[in-house]
């Protein structure tokens, strides 16, 4: 498991019972998560001072309730990246910190290729492989089908003082936009996916993981360069495994003389040994 532990302004501080105690740059989460099946707490005291706790309703979804008042935004720091904080409906706070290892890895390659390198991020979320590849040096295609997610990416790039740097915003349906970047015969040196489980494009389309995943790494081969850097897929659809995704980019990126790894990805648990796992990724890279 690839361990996300250079976190200063993030740490999950205790677990147990469905839930992870985290904090937040100085404010202090409950949020359910379903990998932690284990009763015991190993800090009771430090769940008392929750800022905020999320629970889930029986009939479905759920909701936040506040033990303190909370900014509506805050901001936190991994290393010169700088993030926008809120809670949102469904658990999220608009970040997962876990996918720094991924950020950590695809900065190395981006510095060490010591060329430009063109990058398409799709189902790009809040942006945060997007600033990474930024900082990097790296241009990027931001590609996601919310108008509201753009929009916090667009805030993202800003606090992290990137917005100079060459950065495309597209509100649009992941393999519509694929496709027409095929026509248009436009080719990118490195592309990241963190398709969902489940979701809808910008006009109702439906996307499945299962039924569309291996079809849509097919599609991006052929908007890849002729000197591709690295090919990563995310995913936290559940029953997925790490050696599916390697198998897809086997598949798909077999022509290539690169090297493929797949594993899963994780977070620590502060003053514990203990590692809550989070997903996985497959990576081809050069």
């Amino acid at each position: 498991m690839n361990i996300a532990t250079n976190w200063k302004d993030y740490e999950i501080l205790d677990m147990a019972n469905g839930e992870k105690l985290e904090n937040w740059g100085g404010y202090t989460l409950v949020r359910p998560d379903p990998q932690i099946i284990w009763k015991n707490k190993s800090f009771p005291d430090k769940w008392k001072n929750a800022n905020a706790t999320y629970k889930r309703s029986k009939t479905g979804g759920g909701a936040w309730s506040y033990r303190t008042k909370l900014p509506a935004s805050w901001q936190i720091k991994y290393g010169n990246l700088v993030f926008n904080i809120k809670p949102m409906g469904f658990k999220h706070t608009g970040l997962f910190p876990e996918q720094a290892v991924n950020w950590d890895w695809m900065m190395y390659k981006i510095k060490n290729s010591r060329r430009p390198i063109k990058v398409l991020n799709l189902f790009a979320y809040t942006g945060g492989a997007t600033v990474a590849c930024l900082a990097a040096g790296a241009s990027v295609c931001h590609v996601d089908s919310s108008k509201g997610m753009v929009a916090w990416a667009k805030e993202n790039v800003i606090s992290s003082n990137l917005q100079d740097k060459p950065v495309r915003y597209i509100v649009d349906d992941v393999i519509k936009f694929v496709q027409r970047e095929i026509r248009r015969g436009n080719t990118y040196d490195a592309i990241i996916m963190d398709p969902p489980s489940y979701g809808r494009g910008t006009s109702g389309e439906v996307w499945q993981f299962e039924e569309n995943i291996a079809d849509l790494v097919e599609l991006c081969t052929k908007i890849l360069s002729n000197k591709p850097l690295f090919f990563l897929i995310n995913s936290y659809t559940t029953g997925i495994s790490p050696e599916v995704l390697s198998n897809i980019l086997k598949i798909n990126l077999n022509k290539y003389n690169g090297k493929i790894t797949s594993g899963e990805i994780g977070l620590p648990m502060k003053s514990s040994n203990l590692l809550l796992p989070c997903g996985i990724f497959g990576r081809w890279e050069k």
